[in-house]
């Protein structure tokens, strides 16, 4: 089949594709804003890549021509970069998502498989997270994703387009760009403690995450893709640990010894996350294949490997 990844050259799109390539025809579309073409390195001469940005509406009306599925990975992808800058994060999640539902509409493509987020929850306090739960979003992030959610439930309800919507809580893993200023916990932490550098924490490390292994985040987009099932679910492990935990976690894996340093609680971060995945259980299949001992064990040897 002909299959779409937006945001293909980012840390899950590249790692998508990858997978994806193994069996169907894959089209990358990403503006490299974000995302990094070293990601598709090794993938580069067996896929369809196009340089350009999900605000163009005719380029993917262009692209999504005889696609089976979408895979919608492309955004602003950051809570504090949508607190910096509420307008850009809005252009990207919320209009950029409707171009590609519009598109995809349009060239009759079968499914939209779209990556939400867990912080569509914000900081009720009732753990674990059910999908079914009244959505709280403290950030332009967490309210341009849900946004996208609707749309996607209203494109199946009023044009007939099958969509999923994959609740990813913290996603890790190889790829991951740790030297953005909005990188994410996992890969600063590993890329600091390898320098022999403090990690930093945000806050008092008490905060707990959800943390899901992005092969397990892959898996989960393709079970989307394959099964019937439409509507909202929860990918994550299921499972929570706090940053202090973490950060003892990943100097055990690197033998390392290093006090972390703390900094001020961050606006819009949430405080606890942790998933109920059972309704991925049960109508996705999915189930994860990798514990945070596992993936932390990759992920560490990936970046020891290409620091």
């Amino acid at each position: 089949m002909k299959i779409i990844v937006t945001g293909g050259a980012g840390f899950i799109g590249s790692n998508l594709a990858e997978e994806l390539l193994k069996r169907h025809e894959v089209t990358v579309i990403d503006d490299l804003s974000t995302g990094r073409i070293e990601n598709l390195e090794s993938i580069m001469g067996r896929i369809d890549f196009i340089r350009g940005s999900i605000t163009d509406l005719e380029l993917l009306k262009r692209e999504f021509s005889g696609a089976d599925t979408i895979f919608h990975q492309a955004a602003i992808a950051s809570v504090q970069s949508s607190v910096d800058n509420p307008v850009a994060s809005n252009e990207a999640n919320i209009s950029g998502t409707l171009n590609v539902l519009v598109a995809a509409r349009d060239c009759k493509v079968r499914k939209v498989v779209y990556a939400s987020s867990s912080a569509a929850y914000g900081n009720d306090p009732v753990l674990p997270k059910r999908e079914e739960m009244r959505p709280n979003p403290l950030s332009p992030y967490a309210v341009s994703k849900l946004a996208g959610e609707y749309y996607c439930q209203a494109f199946s309800e009023v044009y007939g387009l099958k969509t999923a919507c994959l609740r990813y809580f913290n996603v890790y893993g190889p790829r991951q760009d740790p030297n953005s200023q909005y990188a994410a916990v996992i890969p600063r932490f590993i890329t600091r403690i390898l320098a022999g550098e403090a990690p930093v924490i945000y806050g008092d490390g008490g905060q707990t995450r959800d943390f899901a292994f992005v092969q397990d985040v892959v898996k989960s987009n393709i079970l989307a893709m394959e099964g019937p099932a439409e509507g909202v679910f929860n990918v994550a492990c299921g499972c929570r640990v706090s940053l202090n935990e973490l950060a003892a976690k990943i100097m055990r894996i690197t033998k390392m010894s290093i006090a972390p340093v703390y900094e001020a609680a961050r606006p819009g971060d949430v405080r606890d996350s942790l998933a109920d995945i059972s309704r991925a259980r049960r109508e996705l299949g999915y189930e994860p294949e990798y514990d945070l001992e596992m993936g932390l064990q990759k992920t560490v040897e990936w970046f020891a490997k290409h620091r």
